[in-house]
């Protein structure tokens, strides 16, 4: 089509930056005439957008754009989008000047302009973009992820994210409600509700509304016909009250998988940490909900050596990851992030011995997953197929979220089915579809 001009993006990050970059791609596709590629040397608009939440993916960015430097056609231009683009701003400029513009997280409308601005740097973490009419793009033509809320008023003292994305503020429910009903009119059968703390939902709107919890939000989305699945990330343990969980359990289209970032399991450290809630808590919540729904699977986010941390402390956390038998586990050691509490803490924990405490969490959660995923051979689950692998197999997850393939084709995905398992491993179950 004449005048169509490519794009590449490179996502990284959370489910947050993966709709963002949606939005983008929207945006820029509507107003622009932009072409998605997947090949960065052919594209004449390269953006990054990026994570911040530990010092790792800020080192990638600067290699990655070296790399696409040296290797874009003539004329392209490079963005910096995301988390490190909110809190480095015009730094990313001072030490790579071939970069174009620099765009924040909380500003992801004004991709548009910033595109005709030279080295423009929008980083305004205050902007309030909740009411943006975005242009419609996703990525996959069966789900669909949708912003409930942006930014985030925690004050954890590991965390760079109010930083990097504001206070937060809730998107008018009715909003929400629409897009929900325009995404299954569109044949999406499942969404996927995304907040930095999802079940804070409602403590801020941008104007004089009436207010509702996160609870009275999903009762509203589920009642949208012809929606069969719902999903959201991330739940804040301490925000996880009993009608919460009530009606988690009891509403069929919810589905029963539950993200529970526990962080640590010493009450010591969570409150160093600026959580919010203790240990025993957490491990309440825990036995609510599987009395509640026997079936659910609960993953979490563990950091290991957080300033501070004893051996009694690490062995609470330990404690907490034998008795819940997480069914999955995104595991780190701390990493100082700058413009946060913790990053002036001077206990820090011997890299020696973080290495090996992460090490040795990671082996015990890998054992407790063999030991789960052995109960799953000659179950049945009901699966939503999604993804077209090159194998030959077909995936897709259960509504308890786990990720299960089979042999088949294309005319699978959109479908929900019954699958039995017959193969299990740690990551994907392998199974045949039953009548």
């Amino acid at each position: 089509m004449a005048g169509e001009k490519k794009l590449f993006i490179e996502t990284l990050g959370c489910a947050m930056n993966v709709r963002d970059s949606e939005h983008m791609i929207a945006e820029l596709n509507e107003k622009e005439d932009y072409v998605l590629t997947d090949k960065a040397s052919e594209a004449d608009l390269i953006l990054i957008n990026t994570c911040s939440v530990r010092e790792r993916p800020v080192h990638k960015l600067f290699s990655e754009l070296g790399s696409f430097n040296k290797h874009k056609k003539e004329g392209a231009k490079i963005g910096v989008c995301g988390c490190t683009a909110s809190h480095l701003g015009k730094d990313i400029i001072k030490r790579a000047p071939y970069v174009n513009f620099v765009l924040g997280a909380r500003n992801v409308s004004k991709i548009t302009d910033v595109l005709h601005r030279d080295k423009a740097v929008e980083v305004d973490i205050d902007y309030d973009e909740s009411q943006f009419a975005f242009k419609d793009f996703r990525s996959s033509l069966y789900k669909a992820y949708i912003n409930i809320s942006i930014g985030c008023d925690k004050q954890c003292t590991f965390c760079i994210v109010p930083k990097t994305r504001g206070d937060e503020i809730s998107i008018l429910p009715e909003l929400i409600v629409n897009e929900v009903r325009k995404v299954v009119s569109q044949g999406a059968k499942e969404v996927f509700l995304l907040g930095q703390n999802v079940n804070n939902y409602g403590r801020r709107f941008s104007g004089d509304e009436p207010k509702i919890d996160f609870t009275e939000l999903l009762r509203r989305v589920s009642a949208v016909e012809g929606l069969e699945r719902i999903r959201f990330t991330s739940p804040h343990p301490l925000h996880m009250d009993d009608a919460f969980i009530e009606e988690f359990a009891a509403n069929p289209k919810i589905c029963k998988s539950m993200h529970m970032p526990l962080q640590s399991g010493s009450t010591a450290l969570l409150k160093s940490m600026k959580r919010g809630y203790s240990k025993e808590w957490f491990l309440n919540r825990v036995a609510k909900l599987r009395e509640m729904v026997p079936d659910v699977s609960i993953s979490t986010d563990i950091i290991v050596a957080f300033p501070g941390e004893s051996d009694e402390d690490f062995e609470h956390t330990l404690d907490v990851a034998r008795s819940v038998k997480f069914e999955q586990m995104f595991s780190f050691k701390y990493s100082p992030r700058p413009e946060t509490e913790a990053e002036k803490f001077t206990n820090v924990v011997d890299p020696e011995l973080a290495s090996h405490r992460l090490h040795y969490l990671q082996a015990m959660q890998d054992e407790i997953l063999d030991s789960i995923t052995a109960q799953y051979l000659g179950r049945t689950f009901e699966v939503f197929f999604e993804e077209l692998r090159s194998d030959g197999f077909v995936a897709g997850r259960s509504d308890n979220n786990i990720m299960i393939k089979v042999k088949g084709s294309e005319e699978l995905l959109g479908t929900i089915a019954k699958v039995k398992i017959t193969k299990v491993a740690r990551l994907s179950q392998t199974g045949e579809i039953v009548a």
